[in-house]
């Protein structure tokens, strides 16, 4: 029986937001119980499955994960990374292990030292230099030198929005396995293509995604190829390796894993140009005017996205311009239901609501983390509803209040959390089929907002994840990219990585 050590870390990390993510933002696994948290669209969940059915002996370590937000606290993340390789060296002195299998983001960066996962990967390679290691990655992996040198082979998801985590995973364990049983090595190739692409303009149900996306399946098929990825990178990290990356693992065969890179990298370098929004997409006073009309055609609840503050996107989601805007507008009194806007990460206006369902209270929130995009709002209105200990996936507990001003049913959070989910609005006793307009902190649309939604409209909103790149002050990035910089000669074979540097 083949024994393969399991764990991860998924973070994605905005350079931009000045909170650090410590040990209270993320949800901590350790050892077996991680065998007790199985769910459905999850990496880690499809490597378990696929090495237990393959009756290999699963080891666990430590399995942590966070909704995006900035770096990570560097005590934590020492924390969290020495016990993994603690629980490794345990493992191996128990009975010496065969493989390595773990579920990494690939864009989690900590303050003051830098990358995550190529650290990680570093002390298990040490560790461990004569046994495969293998690894999913998250669509939006920033690829490093530390990454690469130290793993026999990374596969990404292929889907964005990442309704692919499970299979994800399932392919990871896959490439695992047929290392041990079949004593291939995984061979790879790596090529950086010098592009900045907001996640906003690289959905894989529109173009060039799907092009992109389906050349990745059929190389995939071919023999030979393990796994074939287009790591599109994180734009809202300001370091040295940001771009996206082109990166394919094959059978020991170093010939091919080159050639099928460059094929890539030629690929997506071609239609750089044809990355853009395909949800309409508008300076945040024209998207609300184009709601308020769209309101005449009797099709709701429309949608508007507050791109610029997007938590799940490591945004602060405590920017207030767009709510000011909103507040200030007497079109929005003057609804049959109150806009529903979700919402805002402030934790002493949460709390600053309890016990006070009913009542007519004067707050101030917003603004608490970026004090410098926005400034709070002062308001007077009812609270609503509030829900104590309200969670999503088993992320920390944290309360939230709805707190209806000015027209606006706005959901104040505890916690920094996502709004991907209409059932949050339910949950503070909302039905957001019956809203005219809801604004959520997102870019693209999650699937239970889009089925919802009868129109969907992106604000181009200020805040830690601006979807305007050429407007953000990157100081690290490696220049030239695009679309930073526009006119300038990119060499394939010169960006091509094919071993240890």
């Amino acid at each position: 029986m083949k024994r393969v050590l399991i764990g991860g870390m998924h973070h994605e990390s905005n350079s931009f937001n000045p909170i650090i993510a410590g040990e209270d933002d993320f949800r901590v696994i350790y050892g077996k119980d991680i065998f007790h948290n199985i769910r459905e669209n999850d990496s880690i969940s499809g490597i378990i499955a696929t090495l237990k059915e393959a009756e290999c002996e699963v080891i666990p370590t430590v399995f942590a994960r966070a909704v995006p937000n900035g770096e990570v606290d560097y005590d934590f993340y020492m924390k969290i990374k020495n016990k993994i390789v603690e629980m490794a060296k345990e493992a191996n002195e128990e009975k010496p292990l065969d493989a390595i299998t773990l579920a990494l983001h690939g864009s989690m960066r900590v303050r003051g030292l830098g990358e995550a996962e190529g650290i990680l990967l570093e002390e298990l390679r040490d560790l461990f230099p004569n046994i495969p290691i293998y690894s999913a990655l998250d669509m939006h992996t920033t690829m490093t030198n530390k990454m690469y040198n130290n793993c026999d082979g990374f596969v990404g998801y292929k889907c964005a929005p990442h309704t692919d985590c499970t299979e994800t995973g399932i392919h990871a364990a896959k490439m695992t396995l047929k290392t041990l049983n079949e004593g291939i090595k995984g061979t790879s190739a790596w090529v950086r293509v010098p592009i900045l692409i907001a996640g906003e303009q690289s959905a894989t149900a529109t173009e060039p995604m799907i092009t992109l996306i389906n050349q990745l399946r059929k190389i995939e098929k071919q023999k030979g190829i393990m796994a074939a990825s287009y790591l599109m990178g994180f734009p809202w990290a300001d370091n040295k390796d940001s771009s996206v990356a082109v990166y394919v693992v094959t059978e020991d065969d170093q010939e091919l894993a080159d050639k099928t890179a460059i094929e890539l990298a030629k690929l997506i370098w071609s239609k750089r140009n044809e990355f853009e929004f395909h949800t309409e997409t508008y300076p945040q006073e024209k998207a609300l005017d184009k709601a308020f009309k769209g309101l005449l055609e009797g099709n709701t609840p429309i949608y508007i996205s507050d791109s610029g503050d997007n938590p799940t996107a490591g945004a602060s989601s405590d920017c207030t311009d767009f709510i000011k805007l909103i507040l200030s507008d007497k079109r929005a009194q003057d609804l049959k239901h109150p806009i529903i806007y979700g919402g805002f990460y402030d934790p002493e206006a949460t709390k600053s609501c309890e016990g006070k369902v009913g009542q007519e209270i004067t707050i101030d929130f917003g603004a608490k983390f970026d004090t410098t995009t926005s400034t709070p709002v002062r308001a007077t209105g009812i609270v609503k509803s509030y829900f104590k200990d309200w969670s999503r996936n088993k992320f920390p507990k944290g309360d939230l209040a709805l707190f209806s001003t000015g027209g606006v049913d706005i959901v104040l959070a505890e916690q920094h959390v996502g709004y991907t989910d209409p059932q949050m609005f339910v949950d503070l006793g909302l039905d957001p089929k019956e809203a005219e307009i809801i604004i959520c902190k997102l870019g693209y649309l999650t699937p239970g907002h889009e089925a919802l939604a009868k129109r969907s409209i992106m604000a181009l909103t200020k805040g830690n994840t601006n979807e305007d790149l050429k407007s953000i002050d990157f100081k690290l990035v490696k220049r030239p990219i695009f679309p930073l910089d526009e006119d300038f000669e990119y060499d394939v074979v010169e960006n091509l990585v094919n071993k240890k540097i």
